[in-house]
């Protein structure tokens, strides 16, 4: 029996390991060239990626304009082509299982539609129900609760159908300006203010994948 009808996960760093083998080293190759000079360390990407988010790193502590944050994400592309976040390899028999049971599966990243999938199809064999990338623009992105509110009107469902699944505070705010219960992805994690804030406010804290399986599966 499953517990919700409607699982809605992040992907970077919820699903694959993305900072450290595409986002971050791939923000360092772009300030090289919209930035010479300029550097930022993996503690300050992670913590301005939490709160206020990447937009807000990108126009507010770096400074870019919206040609240059065009550029960057370019850049971000092509670089995401050829390097391929792994998996969280717990994932693959809960999803597999969601799937086998009739449970809808839908995506709200930052990332973009063409990976998501590419990592779907190569990791888990199978493709999300609905996708809310980046593209969709500034207004309906994380943490405008656009994507939430969408799924609930595509599929008739109540708030407390859905479960939010993310690492970080953009998919926290989402999921609670529309009463939608929200797992931490904490096997992401290792920095101590992110770790304690997410454990206060997240409705479950998950330690490791293999904590989602109860939180979705009844007896």
């Amino acid at each position: 029996m499953l517990n919700y009808r409607c699982l809605v996960l992040d992907h970077d760093d919820t699903v694959v390991r993305s900072e450290e083998t595409v986002n971050y080293p791939s923000f360092l190759e772009a300030l090289k060239v919209l930035r010479p000079g300029r550097t930022i360390t993996r503690e300050e990407f992670t913590r301005w990626c939490f709160s206020p988010g990447f937009s807000a790193l990108c126009s507010d502590y770096i400074g870019l304009t919206p040609e240059e944050i065009d550029v960057q994400y370019d850049m971000w592309r092509s670089y995401v082509a050829t390097h391929i976040p792994p998996p969280y390899d717990g994932l693959r028999p809960i999803l597999t299982r969601w799937k086998q049971e009739g449970g809808l599966l839908c995506v709200s990243s930052h990332s973009a539609r063409e990976n998501i999938l590419r990592d779907y199809r190569l990791y888990f064999d199978l493709e999300p129900d609905q996708i809310f990338d980046w593209d969709l623009g500034e207004d309906r992105r994380k943490p405008s609760p656009y994507a939430l509110q969408e799924i609930m009107r595509l599929y008739d469902l109540r708030p407390d159908e859905l479960l939010m699944v993310d690492d970080l505070k953009p998919g926290y705010d989402m999921a609670h300006a529309c009463g939608v219960p929200f797992a931490c992805a904490g096997w992401s994690h290792d920095d101590p203010e992110i770790r304690a804030f997410l454990r206060r406010f997240s409705d479950f804290y998950l330690e490791t994948e293999q904590e989602l399986e109860p939180l979705l599966f009844g007896a």
